[in-house]
């Protein structure tokens, strides 16, 4: 029986598959249905559902049996994914031209804040277009969630908010103060090196001449650093890496390279101060060796006079 139910079964096939082709269903009282986000197969009777998230329901639109297509982001979702998609394409170049030298901070900050503005925009969709949940927790690589997180880890890793307004609306004063000696200072140096001196290896012009903006330059980091390390409540404070690799290639050059050193004003009081308590102790042990000399020769010579008077005392009773 069985044997024949196969046979007949092949002998059916050629007629059935056109029919299976064109979407039509194997067998009467047995249809596919599709309501309100639910695969529902109706089988003599019995039921059985399995949820479906919609944009996986355009994979069946080819047929049952077809090939599935990819499935299709709402119009609204596809359109935030693109804005998505291109700001971030913006910020990525930004920071990757502004890494040498290092001034992403204040050349991508515009970049960043759009990359902010379209993640919020997908975040804040409502729960009916299902964004928010389509582009950021349908699979689990996530991977719009991913490259904002990237971005968010750079940016708090460069510290960039620290030389930014609130909100990265722009440069702080004190980032702008500090850019404009920096660029003045750079400006020094060059305008000082002159032909003979790098040949020679002679930089004194440049020391001299680059005394007044280099300290200038050097005096605000440091009011930059106290300022943020009293707003810190004591934590470890960075600026943004912006100031502080212009600030190491500034020390560098002053230090290494040019071979200039600022005079410090403690200096004279520090080297008095230290000879001082270098000749105390020698001071000390010496007035006491002369004190006690000069005591042992008082006592001796008490001696000597107390002795002559004896001496004389005796010869006149012998007289």
């Amino acid at each position: 029986m069985a044997a024949m139910g196969f046979a007949t079964l092949l002998l059916l096939l050629p007629s059935v598959l056109p029919g299976l082709c064109a979407g039509e269903s194997l067998l009467p009282g047995r249809h596919l249905s599709l309501q309100s986000g639910l695969e529902e197969i109706v089988l003599g009777g019995r039921h059985r559902a399995w949820p479906l998230a919609l944009e996986d329901l355009s994979s069946l639109e080819s047929g049952f049996l077809g090939v599935p297509q990819e499935p299709q982001l709402d119009p609204e979702c596809k359109e935030l994914l693109t804005a998505f998609a291109n700001s971030s394409l913006r910020l990525a170049g930004c920071l990757i031209q502004s890494s040498r030298p290092v001034t992403l901070c204040q050349n991508c900050y515009h970049q960043f804040g759009e990359v902010v503005r379209q993640f919020e925009n997908i975040e804040n969709t409502t729960k009916t277009n299902r964004c928010a949940q389509s582009l950021l927790m349908s699979d689990r690589l996530q991977m719009v969630a991913l490259v904002n997180k990237f971005f968010n880890d750079t940016w708090i890793k460069a510290n960039c908010a620290n030389c930014l307004k609130k909100k990265n609306e722009g440069l702080s004063a004190g980032t702008v103060t500090f850019l404009a000696l920096y660029n003045e200072s750079m400006a020094c140096f060059k305008q000082n090196l002159q032909e003979g001196n790098l040949l020679s290896n002679n930089y004194s012009v440049v020391c001299k001449n680059c005394n007044a903006t280099y300290k200038n330059l050097s005096s605000h980091y440091s009011e930059m650093q106290r300022n943020g390390q009293h707003e810190e409540s004591g934590e470890q404070f960075h600026l943004c890496i912006d100031i502080e690799d212009a600030m190491n290639i500034t020390q560098r050059l002053w230090s290494t390279t040019f071979n200039c050193s600022v005079p410090c004003t403690d200096t004279v009081p520090v080297i008095a101060v230290s000879l001082f308590i270098f000749f105390l102790p020698i001071v000390f042990y010496l007035s006491t060796f002369l004190h006690s000399k000069q005591k042992k020769r008082v006592l001796i010579l008490g001696k000597r006079i107390h002795s002559n008077a004896s001496f004389a005392n005796i010869q006149d009773k012998s007289n």
